[in-house]
This record gives C-alpha cells, sequence and structure tokens, in this order.
C-alpha cells in the first residue's frame, strides 16, 4: 500500500484510536512514533470538525493572571496609555483560534514579560468595543493557545 492510501485511511479511523491498527495491518510498521504524529496531524486537520475551529481552550480567572496582564487590562479599559506602539492594534485571528467575527472585532495589547528585550510572547486579545475588557483573552505563547480570562 502506497503513503497516499495510509493517509486516506489513516484520516478516517484516527479519531477512532484504530491508527496503529493501520499501520500493522498494511506492513507499514517502520514509520516510527514521528511519521505517525505526522501522518494522523495531516489527516485529523484535513478533516477537523468545525466545531474544534474557533475553541478556545478553558479559561483563566483575573486573579491568577500575572500582575502584568492586569496592568494591561486596566490600561485597556482605560483607553491607554499604551507603553507599546502596536498596542491596540487589530488582531487579524489567522490562527482561528479564537471565535469567528468579522476583521476588526479583535484588538491585541502587548503583557508586558519581566526581563525580556522586545515584546515578549505574552498577549491580551479582547473582542468588541475598544475599553471593553468582558470578552478578552489571555496568550503567554503568543498567540498559540488562548484563554478566556474571567473574573
Amino acid at each position: 500500500m502506497t503513503r497516499a492510501g495510509i493517509r486516506e485511511r489513516a484520516g478516517k479511523w484516527v479519531r477512532q484510536g484504530a491508527f496503529v491498527a493501520v499501520l500493522a495491518s498494511t506492513g507499514w510498521a517502520g514509520v516510527g512514533a514521528a511519521g505517525a504524529l505526522a501522518v494522523s496531524s495531516v489527516a485529523w486537520a484535513r478533516e477537523a470538525p468545525q466545531s474544534a475551529v474557533g475553541a478556545v481552550a478553558g479559561t483563566i480567572e483575573q486573579a491568577q493572571l500575572p500582575h502584568e496582564a492586569v496592568d494591561t487590562l486596566s490600561l485597556i479599559a482605560a483607553g491607554g496609555p499604551y507603553p507599546y506602539a502596536k498596542d491596540g492594534v487589530v488582531f487579524g485571528n489567522f490562527e482561528r483560534l479564537l471565535p469567528s467575527h468579522r476583521r476588526g472585532y479583535y484588538h491585541e495589547y502587548t503583557v508586558p514579560t519581566p526581563r525580556a528585550k522586545n515584546r515578549g510572547a505574552r498577549r491580551i486579545v479582547c473582542g468588541g468595543p475598544l475599553r471593553r475588557i468582558d470578552n478578552c483573552f489571555y496568550s503567554d505563547d503568543h498567540y498559540t493557545s488562548f484563554k478566556r480570562i474571567v473574573e
């Protein structure tokens, strides 16, 4: 069986936990863990259910945020002034991790990282009108993941 055939079968069965069985039954056991992960990731991404798009990984309470993030939320509510020129710019949501909205709905703000020589990786993204902080998300890994900020 060709690799394309394996990928096609894997795309259908990977969510059912049968991916390893597919590899074993076709005699293509030499793929290794990294290859299996790559094939299964490609297959899942191709067939990802629409409900997975726009999913935010959990919540975080304001009290759990770093104090720099709480300070940033206060600046957002006050309308600035912001320490970085890019604060308040439109966030495109190109990663499609936040709920889908028209362009211009989300704005991003830097959460200062102590001892960082640049803006660092921490951000708050808020949706809706400027100065509104009831629909904000925190990312400490430069948009790889988000948590909804709750009070």
